[in-house]
């Protein structure tokens, strides 16, 4: 689950890192009533996207006035946004927050993620601040700091030395700064977080280090402990088939193809849609079932890859484990039986009851092509049509 900024502030707050103030707008009406509580004369307006790059894309404007702030939160306020990480149908901006500016002396970049290689918590930090930290590792890999969290919790006091001495804080500043490094890293595992980023964390010329930026993603896995900051999660910012597909638990990504995948497993999937291009074709979704889903939740998965225009065909790959390939058969016979428009469809089925649902199917009297394995299944998708 993504926090968005002003989500993400609010939790930094909790923890003792200071930012600068910021005033949520929601609606039209609040506008007005929150540039005038502000007492703003200039300041900026940032509109609250799931998307990296919203500056460029007009997401971020500085006002000069009350008035000019009033003007572009106006202009912003619902619109769509498009970044290089929305992709082309972009993102609708509901929310907008409003921050003075400040005074900077210098910008510095801190997140903390999960390593899966390490197996472990990693801080990064780099004096290179406010830009893509992407563009700071091709330019120099050495900018990037790295220290993975011990199994206590916690940096080690060498650790963060080396972290202070790297971002050059001295006397004061290194003192704020490590009292940051330590709340950020109490913050990212109280809250069961994947990734947390600061960027920039700025020093300001009166000496005070702010987070002016920031986000955060929460594992969906742990929501279920986390119910205190589970509401946080942002409907708006999903597409509607993502939306439907998670608050039916179907995991679903869409993509750009036009073959149409249901599959148990994330691994399966994984080898379906590898299978699917190496044979020519482009898949036009994820979508795992799960190992032991029902009925009525295969059918759901069916309606949400439907009712996606661009699927021509559509894969349905199951192996059947926890998962009964008879649950498979008659939820497919009701769905397309019942489905407003009709695609070829290619079936493999392994496992559990598999004899069984392939009678089902067979009496279905149903245009389904039995695939004899997976790869004969994805060749066929994407040849056999």
């Amino acid at each position: 689950m993504e926090l968005h900024e002003y989500q993400t502030k609010s939790l930094l707050s909790r923890f003792g890192i200071p930012t600068p103030p910021y005033y949520v707008i929601t609606s039209e009406m609040e506008i007005e009533e929150r540039v005038k509580r502000s007492g703003l004369k200039e300041g900026v307006v940032k509109a609250q996207i799931h998307a990296g790059g919203r500056g460029k894309a007009g997401g971020v404007k500085i006002g000069k006035s009350a008035d000019e702030l009033i003007k572009h939160a106006r202009e912003m306020l619902g619109k769509r946004f498009v970044t290089p990480q929305t992709g082309p149908e972009g993102l609708v901006s509901s929310t907008l927050i409003l921050t003075p500016l400040v005074d900077v002396r210098h910008e510095y970049y801190i997140s903390l993620v999960v390593d899966r290689r390490a197996a472990a918590v990693s801080v990064l930090a780099s004096t290179e601040g406010g830009v893509e930290i992407e563009e700071v590792l091709k330019r120099d890999p050495r900018k990037l700091l790295r220290e993975n969290v011990s199994e206590s919790g916690r940096l080690h006091s060498f650790q963060i030395m080396r972290l202070l001495s790297g971002l050059q804080w001295k006397d004061e500043v290194a003192e704020q700064g490590r009292k940051i490094i330590d709340a950020l890293t109490q913050l990212f595992l109280h809250f069961d977080m994947l990734t947390l980023e600061i960027n920039p964390l700025v020093l300001t010329k009166q000496g005070t280090l702010l987070a002016v930026d920031a986000k955060a993603t929460v594992d969906d896995n742990a929501l279920y402990r986390q119910k205190e900051i589970a509401y946080l999660f942002d409907d708006s910012q999903l597409p509607k088939r993502e939306l439907e597909a998670k608050r039916n638990d179907l995991a679903y990504v869409a993509m750009q193809g036009n073959i149409g995948c249901m599959v148990n497993g994330a691994g399966l999937a994984m080898a379906t849609m590898d299978l699917i291009k190496f044979w020519g074709g482009s898949p036009a979704n994820f979508l795992d079932v799960g190992g032991g889903a029902s009925e009525e939740k295969v059918i759901k998965g069916f309606e949400i890859i439907l009712s996606d225009p661009s699927v021509e065909a559509i894969l349905v790959n199951i192996f059947g484990g926890i998962m009964s390939c008879e649950i498979i058969a008659k939820a497919l016979i009701k769905a397309v039986s019942t489905a407003s428009r009709s695609v070829p469809i290619v079936v493999r089925l392994e496992g559990t009851h598999v004899h069984e649902a392939r009678t089902l199917l067979e009496k279905s009297k149903l245009p389904l092509y039995f695939a004899k394995d997976l790869d004969d299944a994805a060749k066929h998708i994407v040849k056999g049509r």
